[in-house]
């Protein structure tokens, strides 16, 4: 029992000092090969620890080699940009001026829902908000907004202003979302009739339709730019 007490000690003060090694990033700001090499060494540890027939070196040494690799890595990737795309990848934009952009979501198998959800996370809950979008190579979401949302300052300038609404989802990606649009005190004949009004005809047409309760909408086709609008609202 207490050869397996002193090989832990061991190996969670080697542990610790690799991590140490490799900087004080939380798991969600790692790139790629950080969280790659994070969960080997994490398997690796657990190996000496339980096995008392594996001698601590042969735990050790993997461990070493490893924060040895980091360090080479993330030399790499600091000297050369093409080197760093290959292992990090590049940041993506995902929404611009137009709207959403369906390629990059595709290229990074992302849905409507995971993105409304990242503007939520940084405290944007419409597309309409924002400017760009871009996903970082760690999945973190950076997103500029429009200079209308930016938090500037209205409170700081005194400026009063309407009741903020968090807009609800009717249409994502040629989908009603029934439950939504029940809410949102409409039925599928309503919904229709906002997306004619706005130039469509079917629901396979619209990527995202989206209304508060204020009546400000949002709606982006298939193939086009994305566009805020008003629309009557039942309270």
């Amino acid at each position: 029992m207490l050869t397996i007490v002193v090989r832990s000690i061991i190996i969670y003060i080697i542990v610790l000092l690799v991590f140490r090694l490799m900087g004080k990033r939380q798991i969600g700001q790692m790139q790629p090969f950080e969280l790659v090499l994070t969960l080997i060494i994490a398997d690796l540890a657990t190996i000496p620890m339980a096995e008392v027939s594996v001698p601590v070196l042969h735990g050790i040494i993997p461990l070493l080699t490893l924060s040895v690799l980091h360090f080479i890595l993330t030399l790499l990737t600091k000297t050369s940009t093409t080197f760093s795309k290959v292992v990090s990848g590049k940041p993506v934009i995902i929404i611009n001026p137009k709207g959403l952009d369906q390629n990059a979501m595709k290229q990074l198998n992302l849905t409507i829902d995971d993105i409304l959800s990242a503007l939520r996370g940084c405290g944007y809950f419409s597309i309409s908000q924002v400017q760009y979008a871009i996903m970082e190579t760690n999945g973190k979401v950076s997103v500029l907004p429009k200079a209308e949302y930016s938090p500037a300052t209205n409170g700081g300038l005194k400026i009063e202003e309407e009741e903020s609404f968090i807009p609800i989802t009717l249409v994502s990606e040629g989908k009603l979302m029934k439950e939504n649009v029940a809410l949102a005190n409409m039925d599928m004949e309503k919904v229709l009739k906002i997306i004619k009004q706005q130039g469509g005809d079917k629901l396979k047409q619209v990527l995202i339709l989206t209304v508060d309760k204020a009546g400000q909408s949002y709606i982006q086709f298939m193939k086009g730019e994305g566009k805020s609008f008003e629309c009557e609202v039942k309270s």
